[in-house]
């Protein structure tokens, strides 16, 4: 074979390889997919067409939450590499037009669409995962601490027993999580403490799935 034919299809094979394994290019056909594209259009925001579009910042965002390195600039690296490969006109790998287009993404656009992919996952389930024919949902409750941004501070204070400018701000997150499916069902997102920063109280504002299921909670 000729060596720069054989170079050649080694390149083709190294990109197609690349392509196969771009979790933000298989995100992206996810959220496409005869399942979801239906959900995913009716929750996008208006936008304009720009180079980063709210389904194809959606895919980015969860490939880089997902992802060993969520720095912004791997993710735009991604991209840029995808759009190379299906042929269309290169891009800056610039991060800050992902950023602002990150910001534009609604929250309830992406809990919505978390809520209904959990709630497919759970209706696609064989009956034979369930226990005695029944769902049973798990409870459970943890705790995050966040960047120590002013907005931050004033919605969800630091630990009272931490000094000023020495904490993070900290929240309190209750979950619903199918036993049979695995799948997130529900969560609230709360005080760590405070009127309202306990788990029960978290607990009560979640909406439960149907009368068929058992709760099972940490207590």
């Amino acid at each position: 074979m000729h060596p720069t034919l054989s170079t050649v299809r080694t390149q083709q094979k190294l990109i197609q390889t690349q392509r196969n394994n771009n979790d933000c290019y298989r995100i992206f056909n996810l959220l496409t997919s005869d399942d979801l594209l239906d959900k995913v259009e009716e929750q996008l925001p208006e936008h304009r067409e720009r180079l980063f579009p709210p389904t194809e910042t959606l895919a980015m965002f969860i490939t880089q939450a997902l992802s060993a390195d969520r720095s912004c600039q791997n993710i735009v690296n991604q991209a840029a590499m995808q759009r190379l490969i299906s042929g269309l006109s290169s891009c800056s790998t610039r991060t800050g037009g992902y950023c602002r287009a990150r910001t534009r993404l609604r929250l309830s656009m992406i809990k919505n669409i978390s809520q209904y992919v959990s709630e497919l996952i759970n209706d696609l389930t064989p009956d034979l995962w369930q226990w005695k024919g029944r769902d049973v949902q798990l409870v459970d409750g943890t705790t995050v601490t966040m960047p120590d941004t002013a907005n931050n501070q004033r919605a969800y204070p630091q630990q009272r027993g931490q000094k000023p400018g020495l904490g993070f701000p900290i929240c309190r997150i209750v979950g619903i999580t199918s036993l049979s499916s695995g799948a997130l069902l529900n969560a609230a997102v709360g005080l760590f403490n405070g009127k309202g920063g306990d788990e029960q109280t978290l607990l009560r504002s979640l909406q439960f799935l149907g009368t068929q299921y058992l709760i099972a909670q940490n207590s």
